[in-house]
């Protein structure tokens, strides 16, 4: 049987703020293993043309994405929710081993079981290249998105 990982649907506004800021500060932590305990044993991905399912592939595809995606940090804000689905749109920025700094935006679907575990995701994200000049994501990288930091709207994204 599964731990319960609150706020457990049904969601309302506040809760279903919570669980985004939730995935949030978890994805910023850059660590697979923490980030994995909050998806279903047998959770299904879809991320860009990726498709993959268990928490041993969702591990095995942060890896990766980490040891790319250098000195990464999301913002994620909620876009709508229901019972048990969550809406998000994001946006992070990173660089990669050349330097090069990038922008990716995109939208994410969730669905979560009656424990909080998220049993499904939809992930769509497009890529831009940046100038360092133009990022817009500047807390310390190991560190979670700080409260009083402008959300994506504020930041016109």
């Amino acid at each position: 049987m599964s731990a319960d990982r609150p706020p457990l649907p049904p969601f309302n506004l506040e809760t279903a703020r919570q669980k985004v800021r939730g995935a949030e500060d978890a994805w910023n932590s850059r660590d697979p293993d923490r980030v994995c305990v909050a998806y279903t044993e047998h959770s299904r991905w879809r991320n860009r043309s990726e498709v993959f399912q268990g928490r041993p592939a969702i591990t095995a595809f942060l890896t990766r994405k980490w040891t790319r995606e250098l000195d990464y940090r999301l913002i994620k804000q909620l876009w709508a929710f229901t019972d048990a689905r969550i809406a998000v749109r994001f946006a992070y920025e990173y660089h990669d081993d050349s330097g090069t700094w990038f922008r990716a935006y995109g939208n994410e679907n969730w669905e979560f079981d009656a424990h909080g575990l998220m049993h499904t995701r939809h992930a769509s994200i497009n890529d831009l290249p940046i100038a360092a000049s133009a990022r817009l994501f500047h807390w310390d990288h190991t560190s979670p998105r700080p409260a009083d930091y402008p959300s994506l709207t504020d930041l016109g994204l």
